[in-house]
């Protein structure tokens, strides 16, 4: 899809920056799904403190039903499978964001894409909810990579275009003074309240 020119950086600006705020994005992403990781294996070895240290803030955005989620050395994953495919589904489809599009782009897609990817994973939650059926973990998980992998789109071009307004320096006005030359003539010629008593203060 060919895009105008004001939906792209200016060329004037800091062409490294949009790659670099990726990388970075990369790196947190893949930091949060290590620690995902980390956590039941620092159970497994007796690493309860740090274990806990790693629960307890995913606990904050995830209900952590051992029952809802997968297992690493007999100890749940420090998020649920839906999570996981949350988390997951983004940190891959970061990784090929610039080969599907430009790092430079900062034009948001459609808004009906994100409630498409959002479809799946609500009618997976609301069967299971009204109790027509029983998802399992299979389609927790790739019903949130899906919505994870598709909020890549809306969420990268938020950070660069960010990223870019922030870096931008304000124009600094001349601090020198601008001075007006005018001729003795002019002076001479201009009216003066002198020449009418009544138009004195």
């Amino acid at each position: 899809m060919r895009l105008s020119i004001t939906e792209y950086i200016p060329q004037t600006d800091n062409s490294r920056r949009p790659l670099l705020i990726w990388l970075l994005t990369v790196g947190v992403a893949f930091t949060i799904l290590t620690l995902i990781v980390a956590a039941p294996i620092a159970s497994a070895t007796n690493h309860s403190q740090l274990a806990i240290a790693i629960y307890r803030p995913f606990g904050t955005f995830c209900h952590q039903l051992p029952e809802r989620s997968f297992f690493i050395a007999g100890h749940p994953l420090a998020v649920c499978a839906r999570c996981m495919g949350l988390y997951g589904g983004f940190a891959l489809l970061l990784v090929l964001y610039p080969l599907i599009r430009s790092l430079r782009s900062v034009a948001l897609p459609p808004a009906k894409w994100l409630y498409l990817a959002a479809a799946p994973l609500f009618v997976d939650f609301s069967l299971t909810y009204l109790g027509i059926w029983e998802n399992t973990h299979t389609s927790r998980l790739l019903t949130g990579m899906l919505m994870g992998g598709v909020t890549v789109f809306y969420v990268m071009p938020g950070l660069v275009e960010l990223a870019m307004r922030v870096s931008r320096k304000p124009q600094q006005k001349d601090p020198s003074p601008t001075f007006t030359f005018v001729s003795p003539e002019a002076i001479a010629a201009a009216p003066s309240d002198y020449s009418a008593p009544e138009r004195r203060i």
